[in-house]
C-alpha cells in the first residue's frame, strides 16, 4: 500500500474580492523532500502558506495532511509555520520566548531552548530583550523556535530574508537535518540562489492575468 504523501493539495484556489491570487493548484510534499516554491512578489507565495497553514480559507480545493483532511487538530500535529514576523514578544528575552512556545506546542526529543540559541548562532544572546535583537537576529531566533518544534511539516516563507550567506547555509543545514530526521519543507522564496541542496521538487506561482 503506498504511503500517503505528508502534505497535498488538490484543485487548491484562493480568490480575494473576486479576484483569483492563486490555483487551482495541485501538489505534495513526501517525508525526506523539499518542495520550493517560486514566484514573483504578488504571485501569491505568502498567501499559500497562510492557506496551508489554516490562517487562510481556501476558495475551492482541499488540502491534506498524512492523507487526511487538514483540520485544525491535524494542522497544530503536523505543521510548524515561520512567516514574515518573527512572532516573539518583544518584552521578553529570547530564552523566555522559547521557552513560552514550547509550553504552547511541544518540543522535539532532546532538543532543548539554551541548545537551539546555539545552533541558530545566537549563543550568549539569551537574556536579550527580543525587542533589542537586529532584524537578523530575529530571524534566527524564529529559526530556533523551528528547530525546536516536534511538528514534521516545515512551512517556511522566506526564510532567507534578512540573513547574510551564512545565515542561508544554516537555513540550508537546518532543512536538510530535518528532512534526514524524517520531516518535509515548503520553501517559498524569489531567488533561486537560495534553495536547500536536498530532494528537491518545485512549484511556480504565476502573477494573476489582469481581467480583460
Amino acid at each position: 500500500m503506498n504511503t500517503p504523501a505528508l502534505l497535498a493539495a488538490h484543485g487548491l484556489c484562493f480568490s480575494r474580492d473576486d479576484d483569483r491570487v492563486f490555483g487551482p493548484l495541485e501538489f505534495h510534499v513526501d517525508t525526506g523532500e523539499a518542495l520550493l516554491v517560486q514566484g514573483d512578489n504578488g504571485a501569491g507565495k505568502t498567501t499559500l502558506l497562510r492557506v496551508l497553514a489554516g490562517l487562510l480559507r481556501p476558495s475551492a480545493g482541499r488540502v491534506e495532511i498524512d492523507g487526511r483532511a487538514a483540520s485544525t487538530a491535524e494542522r497544530a500535529r503536523f505543521v510548524a509555520y515561520l512567516g514574515h514576523l518573527p512572532a516573539m514578544k518583544p518584552d521578553l528575552d529570547a530564552l523566555q520566548n522559547l521557552h513560552f512556545l514550547c509550553g504552547l506546542h511541544g518540543r522535539r526529543a532532546r532538543q532543548m531552548p539554551g541548545n537551539a540559541l546555539a545552533v541558530v548562532g545566537l549563543a550568549g544572546h539569551e537574556d536579550t530583550l527580543v525587542r533589542h535583537l537586529s532584524a537578523g537576529q530575529k530571524r534566527r531566533l524564529a529559526l530556533a523556535r523551528m528547530w525546536l518544534s516536534p511538528a514534521p511539516l516545515w512551512l517556511l516563507d522566506e526564510p532567507y530574508a534578512n540573513l547574510d550567506l551564512e545565515g542561508i547555509n544554516l537555513v540550508n543545514r537546518m532543512i536538510s537535518a530535518h528532512l534526514r530526521g524524517g520531516g518535509a519543507a515548503l520553501v517559498t522564496t524569489h531567488g533561486a540562489y537560495a534553495a536547500p541542496p536536498v530532494r528537491t521538487r518545485q512549484l511556480q506561482l504565476a502573477l494573476p492575468q489582469a481581467a480583460a
